[in-house]
This record gives structure tokens, sequence and C-alpha cells, in this order.
């Protein structure tokens, strides 16, 4: 999970709230203290802590509270909605339509991971029933275009650009393409402008701009971006980030909106950063919404922000509809049912944990180490007696990984397990309130306040039952 230390020091906090035998205001005090620590640690601006801090006292005033209010359950939806105020700006300028075309066109410095992001944005839509196009239009960046070419052909997805020509008393470069005697072109906006065009002959109904980025803000960037802005008009104008630069976001998102419309942003390298939370912050301050984060390098590492499941994660609740969201995505179609059978006899097995895809990715890597005799008996055994130290050696020393990744694979197919026992899901993939309380420790279902809490909770991320 992004940003796991803030959101393990926040669940502790209410955790620790939650075990007071009686709440009160210095209990109160506690919690807040702890979480305002937690979030200052993580970058995330002063002013916005302190003001969220504030809100949650008026809103907990003991001295109001008439006697029988649940003073857990309170504080804790408090601190949930305040947390949703910061990183929630609202919704993003334009919103993409299936069958229509929609120009989009990326922005950001150089080194934000803007060209990979452009790919795993097409590459997110393709899957969506889209069909999208990636344009070049970054000549700054030596191996721009490469780059470009070779994501999209893994992805499979049809691009155009032209390699970078040479600079200075040289305006045009000859080489061969598709066995043709191509120039390479040092214009941004003539090949945005070709690109654009080429994809809407050929029925695209999404065509994303990859511009230039630099090192750092200046005229010369601003300057392209509005050229190539004025010659595309693009419906949509994304703004990718780095979310290693925290509070600094503010003004660079600020920057960019001044020169361009500025619709939505991605904040990319969230899986490794604690200023997560203070970019996240930062951006939302500037009243534009976060619509993506990158969570990792490969295509798929690609989440939609949501902001009240990403909180609820963060107060460590789990985001139960966005993991079956992901068992949806991830599993073939033909594979659904199985699964779902397998599930609701209560069955799970370590190829089941394999079909989640991204959360188990480093068990793929391990896994062939295994020999063809002995897999299909350590995959479909939901039984980890088999998994003796022998076995445990054999596969690390197959896939040359540490023994320890593979004894923390099975940790986390331990606990999945287990949590998949207790959610007892139907075979049309249903999961009501009763199913989730049994999954839920009896720690954390206090916390949510109860069966009536948690009930209220499922209404707000979407309904009182979950399907698959």
């Amino acid at each position: 999970m992004v940003l796991a230390q803030l959101g393990g020091s926040i669940s502790r906090a209410l955790q620790q709230m939650s075990n007071a035998t009686m709440i009160d205001e210095k209990v109160l005090n506690d919690c807040l203290n702890d979480i305002t620590r937690a979030l200052l640690q993580s970058d995330v601006q002063f002013k916005l802590v302190g003001d969220m801090q504030t809100n949650i006292k008026k809103i907990v005033n003991f001295d109001d509270l008439a006697a029988g209010h649940n003073k857990r359950k309170i504080i804790q939806q408090a601190i949930f909605n305040e947390l949703c105020k910061i990183l929630d700006p609202g919704k993003p300028a334009f919103t993409l339509k299936k069958g229509e075309t929609s120009v989009v066109m990326f922005v950001g410095l150089q080194g934000s991971g803007k060209t990979t992001t452009c790919t795993k944005y097409a590459h997110y839509h393709q899957k969506k029933g889209w069909k999208p196009a990636l344009v070049c239009a970054d000549t700054f960046r030596a191996g721009a275009f490469d780059q470009l070419k070779q994501n999209a052909t893994k992805a499979k997805i049809p691009f155009y650009g032209r390699p970078n020509g040479l600079r200075g008393n040289f305006i045009t470069d000859f080489v061969m393409i598709d066995q043709e005697l191509v120039y390479t072109e040092s214009d941004p906006v003539r090949i945005a402008v070709e690109g654009v065009e080429r994809f809407k002959k050929e029925n695209c109904d999404l065509i994303i701009v990859d511009t230039s980025g630099r090192h750092k803000q200046e005229a010369a960037l601003f300057e392209e971006m509005c050229q190539v802005s004025e010659a595309t008009k693009p419906d949509l104008v994304i703004f990718v980030m780095d979310s290693s630069i925290g509070q600094a976001a503010f003004d660079q998102a600020q920057a960019f909106k001044q020169s361009v419309a500025v619709g939505a942003v991605i904040v990319t390298k969230m899986d490794g950063h604690a200023k997560g939370g203070g970019a996240l912050s930062a951006v939302a301050a500037t009243k534009s919404p976060v619509i993506f984060i990158g969570t990792g390098e490969l295509t798929d590492e690609f989440e939609v922000f949501d902001v009240k499941p990403f909180v609820s994660r963060l107060l460590g609740m789990g985001d139960f509809s966005g993991f079956m969201d992901k068992i949806h995505e991830i599993v073939p179609m033909d594979q659904q049912a199985e699964l779902l059978q397998e599930l609701s006899e209560g069955t799970f097995t370590l190829r089941n944990f394999l079909k989640m895809g991204p959360i188990v990715l480093e068990a793929i890597s391990m896994l062939p180490g295994a020999s063809q005799e002995l897999m299909p008996k350590e995959l479909d055994s939901s039984n980890l007696k088999l998994m003796n130290e022998s076995r445990i050696m054999r596969i690390a020393r197959g896939c040359g990984r540490p023994v320890r990744d593979v004894m923390e694979m099975l940790e986390k197919y331990k606990t999945t397990a287990k949590t998949w026992k207790r959610l007892k899901i139907s075979k049309k993939g249903d999961m009501n309130a009763q199913n989730m309380r049994n999954a839920l420790p009896p720690d954390m279902l206090r916390q949510l306040g109860g069966m009536g809490g948690l009930q209220n909770l499922m209404k707000q991320m979407g309904g009182g039952a979950l399907r698959i």
C-alpha cells in the first residue's frame, strides 16, 4: 500500500484511542497529536494539519455530546471526513467519453515519469474499451521517442513521433523508418499536430500527446507547452508530478496551471516516498484534482485516485471494493467463475493467491523455481505444512531470491487466506455487512462503531453489499 508508514501511524493512534477505557479530552488530544505528528512527518503542510485538528475538536465537543453517544465513532468519522477534505479538490475539468475523440496533453518536468505515465494512462483506458494512441512531441530529451516507442510497442498501442534530429546548424536528419527514408522533425508543434490528425483519421478515441519537460521551470518550457496546446486544442491537460517533492508540489502545480489549463494531475512514484502525503495535499490545495497515482514502474502499477477509498485504506479500514475491482481486472474472465466457486467453498490456495496479480508479483517470480512435478501440489493445496524448509530453500534457489522473500510471500498468503475464509463470498461475488463483520478484527469493528458504523461505511463506499 502507498504511504504505508503514514497509514500505520494513523491506524495505531486510532487503535490506542479505541483501547481506552473511557474517551475523554485527554484521549482525544493524544490521538490527534499522534495523527498530527504522522502527517507532518509525511510533509503535509502545517496549516492544513492545524486546521484539521481545530475542525475535529469543534465537531467532537464533549460538553455538547449527550450521554449515550458513541464517541469513538464520532471521532473516527470526523478524522475520516477531515482527511478527505484535505485531499479532495473536486472533479476533473473534463471527463472522457468512449466513442468520442478526446485529445489529452501531458505536461510536467523532466524526470517526473511523464512518458511512462502516458503509456500507463493509455493502457488503463485500452483495457476499459477505449482505442488509445500516443504522440511523442518531446524533441528536447534525447531518447524520448525511443522510450515511448518501446513502451507503446510492449503495450500494443499505436504511436507516432520522429527520432530526435541533430541540433545546432542542422534542422533535420534523415533516417530509415519502416523501410522509408524520412526526416527527423525538431519542431514539437508540427509533430503534435501531425500525430493528432493522423490518429483522428484512424478513429482513435483517446489521443495522448507527450510533451517536452525540463529539469526546472523555465520560460522555454512554458512557451513550448502553450504552443503545442494552442495547435492541438486538447480537451484535457494532465500535469504529471513526482511525489518526492512534497510540499513543493503547490508551487509547481500553480506554475503549470498559470501557463496552460491544467484540468487534472497524476502523482507518480507513490510507492517509495514518505513525502507522498505532502505532495497529494499540496496539489489538492491548488484545486487540482488528482485522478491517478503511479505506484511502481510496471504498466499495471497505476491506480485510480478516489479520495474516500484512499483515506479508508490510510486509516487501516481497507478498500474491499477496490480490491475486488482489482480481481475483476486481473483475473481472466474465463477463470473468475472458478475462482469465486473456490472462494465460496472456503478454499484458498497459493494458486488463487497467484491469480490476484499485482499484490503477489513477488510470488510469481518465485514459483518458477519449483519443479513441474511438485509445483501443482504446492499451488493447489491450502495446507502450508507442505511448504517445509527444504522446499522453501529450493524455491529460493530456483528463482535466485533470498529465503526471507519466500517467507514474506507465504506470510502474505496466510493473511489473505484467513481474510477470504472469514468473508464467505458468494458464488455471485456478493459480500454483505455480516460477512465483513466476520472478517474484521474485533478492535477494528469497535473502532468503526459496531455493525451500525460498518453498515454506514459500506453505504458511503457504494452500497450495502459489495459485488465483484
